[in-house]
Order: C-alpha cells, then structure tokens, then sequence
C-alpha cells in the first residue's frame, strides 16, 4: 500500500490489488489556498453525501465504490478516526476530464451571456435574469490539469478528444445523473445550481461514476426558500469562509495562522445542515 494522492481534502492510497482507499480529511480550501485550521465533521459530510447520491444513482451508472465499512479496509484504517469518512473504491483509468453541468444562469455562464456572447459553444436565444433556471441543463467540461487551473472546453472538443461514442456516453450520462438527484434535492429544499462530475473506465472499459457526487465542494447547493430569480443566492458551499477571508483581506494569503472558532463552527453548521436535507439524517 502506498500514498499516491495528498490533495486539498483527500488522501488516496493504492493498495497495488486494483483497489483504492480514500480518506476524506476536514480540510478546506479557499482562493487556492489550504486554510490551517479544520472544520470540524466537513469530511464525513462530503463523505456521507458521495455515498448516498452513489446509492441513489447506481441504477443510471456503475460506480467505484466497494465498501464504506471499515472491516473490509487494511487494518490500518480499523482505527476510530477513519470512521465515516473512508471509502474502499475500485481503481480506474481516469477520464481526463471534470464533467461540469449547469442547470442555472448564474457565475461565468452569466458574465458571457449578459455580454451577448455565446458560452463555451451554447448559445441562448430566450432572455435570462441571473440565476434563472435553464430550459435544459447543459455540460461544459473542462481538462484536469496536473498543475494550475483547469481548462473549461466545449462538449465537442470532449466528444473530439475522447471520441463520439464514449463523449456522448459520458454527456448523456452526467445529464441522467444530474436530473434524478436534482430532483430529489429540490423535494428536500435544495437546489443543485451546478456540480461537477468524475468519470474512469474499468478493465472492461465501462464507464463509472467516482470521485466525490453532489458535496457543496464540488456544486453549487441554494436554499429553496431563499432562492430568488435576479440575485446572487447564499450557498450551502464555501461561500461563508470565502466572505470571511475577503472581509478580512486575507483571501489567497498562505500565511494566514487560523481560522476564527466561530466561523469554523457557522461553517460545519452548514455542511451539517446539507447532510440533513439531503440524506434525511445527521452524522
């Protein structure tokens, strides 16, 4: 077993058996910058919330998961602090792309649009106030880059790179994906604005659904009572830390000592409050 990934919050280690362990840790990262003080129950959150949405969508797509209970991990990870957020996940070659879907007007999609030009290869003929729903979702993929930020891309520079079939595959996939947990969100007072996607293919060359699902780090979660066509709505993601830092002019700075304990605490509060909607349950 060795460590092959220490990312901004997960550990990944190789058990060299076409089997991975993930860990996902507290840490959190804002305007590129892992923050030095953790928030508390953040992993299990993101954690619990991939698990639930792979439970939910194992119908549309096959996924890397093998396990979440612990006794089926080495035995180095039968250790209490492990508990709730350690996965046991099947290895995969990894599609080299960050499937992103947007259900929302809002962000840089909003910024091109409101300029009349077209985004990322779509093109919108009806009129849209900011952050007003899209007739139908779209994706915009962008590459994983080893170093720096991600490129967004056109689908069809995708489809073009990967191939028809497996570009479409994975299009059409995303979109199946995003819909079904789209709607159970909203039935819980969530609305999923966005989120992004990870793709690998198994030694058959099936495509399968891993990484983290459907966390407020990897999409954009309004609440629905809140929620209101024309405004910039109040995110269930990092949101809270990142207007802390800019109040305090301490956004992208990696010399920042610690993190307030209240702002640690209103943002585990909101991570929790996620978990509940969605899943029904606390940790």
């Amino acid at each position: 077993m060795k460590k092959i990934i220490s990312g901004k919050v997960r550990e990944v280690y190789d058990l060299e058996d076409g089997r991975m362990v993930i860990v996902t840790t507290d840490r959190i990262s804002a305007f590129d910058v892992i923050l030095p003080t953790m928030i508390t129950d953040k992993g299990k959150v993101l954690n619990a919330l991939s698990n639930f949405w792979f439970d939910l969508t194992k119908d549309i797509t096959k996924n890397h998961m093998i396990s979440s209970d612990l006794k089926d991990m080495p035995a180095e990870f039968q250790k209490p602090e492990y508990e709730g957020r350690t996965i046991l996940v099947k290895k995969l070659k990894m599609v080299p792309y960050e499937v992103i879907v947007r259900g929302y007007m809002f962000g840089s999609m909003y910024e091109a649009y409101k300029k009349g030009e077209p985004f990322l290869g779509h093109s919108f003929t009806k009129k849209y106030e900011q952050a007003e729903k899209l007739d139908e979702p779209i994706v915009t993929p962008s590459t994983k880059a080893a170093e720096g930020h991600d490129i967004n891309v056109t689908i069809d520079y995708m489809k073009n790179d990967l191939g028809a079939e497996l570009g479409t595959k994975i299009e059409q996939t995303a979109l199946a994906i995003y819909k079904k947990c789209y709607e159970h969100a909203a039935k819980n007072g969530i609305i999923i604005a966005d989120t992004k996607f990870e793709f690998g293919l198994d030694e058959n060359g099936e495509l399968v659904l891993a990484d983290e699902v459907l966390t407020p780090d990897s999409s954009r979660f309004w609440n629905a009572a809140e929620y209101k066509v024309g405004t910039s709505p109040a995110s269930y993601d990092k949101q809270f830390i990142r207007d802390w830092l800019k109040a305090n002019n301490l956004a992208g700075d990696p010399n920042i000592k610690e993190i307030p304990a209240d702002v640690v605490a209103k943002t585990s509060e909101l991570y929790h409050e996620c978990v509940r909607k969605i899943t029904g349950k606390d940790l």
